[in-house]
C-alpha cells in the first residue's frame, strides 16, 4: 500500500512533475501559446472597460438609498452612463472572447493533463516529438469537450447565482439584517462552488485519462473523492487567490501607479497560464491520490469480509 498524500505532498509531487522531464515545459510552452496571445488581447478590452467603469463610478459618489431596491436620479443617471460607455464591450467580452477563451484552454489543458499523467506514472523519457504526436493522434478530445461543456454550463449557473447575492447585498446596503443575510448566502454558495469545482476539475482529468465524459465522469469523481475533498476544496482555493492576486495586481499597476500596459498585461497573462498548468497537474497527482485511496478502502473492505468468512 502507497501512502496517502497530504496538502503539501501532493503539491510537492505536481511542482517535480515538470523537473522530471524538460520537455514537459517546452511542450507547455507551446501548447499554452495561442491562450497566451489571446488572452493578452482579451485582457486588453476588459481591463481597459473596467478601468472606465471605475472612472465612471468614482466621478459619482453613491447616495445612500431611501428604500430597499429603490434608485435615485443619480443612481439611475449613472446606470445609464455606464450602458452606454461599457455595456457593448462587457457583451462582446462574454459572445466572443470567453468563447474562444475556453475553446482554447480546452485544448492546452486536454494536453497536459495526457502528458502529466504519463509523467506521474513514470514514463519520464518522452521527448517532445512524442507529446507533440500524441496531443494530435492519441488524445481524445471527444469525451474531456463534453465534460467541458457540462461543466461550463454549472459553472455558469453557480456564478449566476453568486453574482444574484452579491447584488442583493449591494442593494440592501442600508438594510443590516438583509445584507448580513445575502452576505452569508453568498459566502456559503462560493465555499460549495469551490468544493463542486475540485469534483469537476476531476471530472475533466478523468474524462481525458479514461474513456467516460459528462455526467458519468463527474459522478465518478464526486465517488472517488469523498473523504479527500478537503484537499480538493484547498486546492481550488489556492489557484483561485493566485488568480485574483493577479488580477487585483495588475488593475492596481495600470490604474493607480501608471504602469507599462503591455508590460503589465504582459507578466499577468504569463503568470496566469503558468497557474494553470499547474493547476491542472496538480489535479492529476490529486486524481491518483483519490484513485489509489479508493482501491486500498476496496482491499480493505475485502480483506475483512474473507476474514469474517
Amino acid at each position: 500500500m502507497e501512502e496517502k498524500l497530504g496538502f503539501l505532498k501532493v503539491l510537492n509531487k505536481a511542482f517535480t512533475i515538470p523537473l522530471k522531464n524538460p520537455h514537459f515545459i517546452i511542450f507547455a510552452v507551446i501548447t499554452y501559446t495561442p491562450l497566451f496571445c489571446f488572452m493578452f488581447t482579451s485582457e486588453t478590452i476588459f481591463q481597459k472597460a473596467f478601468l472606465e467603469t471605475a472612472k465612471i463610478l468614482s466621478e459619482v459618489p453613491p447616495s445612500p438609498l431611501q428604500c430597499f431596491g429603490c434608485f435615485d436620479s443619480k443612481t439611475l443617471g449613472l446606470v445609464e452612463k455606464l450602458f452606454d460607455r461599457v455595456s457593448i464591450t462587457y457583451l462582446l467580452m462574454v459572445l466572443f472572447c470567453l468563447g474562444i477563451l475556453n475553446l482554447l484552454d480546452f485544448i492546452a489543458v486536454t494536453a497536459i493533463v495526457d502528458s502529466a499523467s504519463l509523467i506521474y506514472e513514470g514514463k519520464n523519457t518522452m521527448n517532445l516529438r512524442h507529446m507533440l504526436q500524441r496531443l494530435t493522434k492519441e488524445t481524445r478530445f471527444k469525451g474531456p469537450l463534453i465534460t467541458s461543456v457540462t461543466v461550463l454550463l454549472l459553472a455558469s449557473l453557480i456564478v449566476s447565482g453568486l453574482f444574484s447575492l452579491a447584488t442583493y447585498s449591494y442593494i440592501a446596503g442600508t438594510y443590516g439584517f438583509f445584507m448580513a443575510m445575502f452576505g452569508v448566502l453568498f459566502l456559503a454558495l462560493l465555499a460549495k462552488f469551490f468544493e463542486w469545482s475540485a469534483i469537476w476539475n476531476m471530472g475533466i482529468v478523468i474524462s481525458v485519462l479514461e474513456e467516460k465524459q459528462g455526467d458519468v465522469a463527474l459522478l465518478i469523481s464526486s465517488y472517488l473523492s469523498r473523504g479527500n475533498r478537503k484537499h480538493g476544496f484547498l486546492f481550488v482555493l489556492v489557484f483561485f487567490v493566485w488568480t485574483i492576486v493577479l488580477r487585483l495586481s495588475c488593475l492596481y499597476l495600470r490604474w493607480l501607479v501608471g504602469g507599462s500596459g503591455m508590460v503589465v498585461l504582459a507578466a499577468y497573462a504569463s503568470l496566469v497560464c503558468f497557474g494553470n498548468v499547474m493547476k491542472w497537474v496538480v489535479f492529476v497527482v490529486y486524481f491518483y491520490d483519490c484513485k489509489r485511496r479508493c482501491q486500498e478502502k476496496k482491499n480493505g473492505v475485502a480483506e475483512e469480509s474473507h476474514a469474517i468468512a
